[in-house]
């Protein structure tokens, strides 16, 4: 068994669109990035690459390549999927959580489990969300930014 762990944290602005965990969530704000932006599935994405010692997504998957501009986070994530099934590796169970003032994530937690579980090929069961808020304090409490961890378990095919 290998386990990694991811960290993403991106700002939050007004034209763009929220999507996060795969699903395209209503919001005052969107998520800025050079892909799609979902921090999420970056985090997992890099928990996957961090457990067996593949580097980042950002090495994968540069911003400064114009073909990743815009790019749907869940290519990035099924791209990760086939990196780790090359090493022998399947996913265990995933655990994750974000941290946002708004909106509220926990309404769209099985949406997003069953985005990540299509691509992952694993059951609903093997994916955790959980979603908390900052408390008002700093960057993430000023609804200026998101930030999301996730934990996932690799085990030998």
């Amino acid at each position: 068994m290998k386990i990694g762990f991811g960290f993403d944290v991106h700002q939050l602005v007004e034209g763009r669109d929220f999507w996060l965990g795969g699903v395209k969530i209503p919001a005052i704000k969107g998520i800025l990035g050079h892909s799609d932006a979902d921090v999420l599935l970056h985090a997992i994405s890099d928990a996957m690459l961090g457990a067996l010692a593949l580097g980042d997504i950002g090495m994968h998957f540069p911003d400064t390549n114009a073909e990743n501009k815009g790019i749907d986070s869940k290519l990035i994530l099924a791209k990760c999927i086939s990196l780790i099934k090359e090493k022998g590796y399947k996913i265990g169970n995933i655990d994750s959580t974000v941290v946002c003032e708004s909106p509220k994530i926990m309404p769209h937690a099985t949406a997003m489990r069953e985005q990540i579980a299509e691509v992952c090929e694993i059951t609903l069961e093997d994916i955790s969300i959980k979603a908390t808020t900052n408390e008002t304090l700093g960057f993430i409490g000023r609804k200026e930014g998101i930030v999301a961890h996730a934990v996932v378990l690799l085990v030998k095919i």
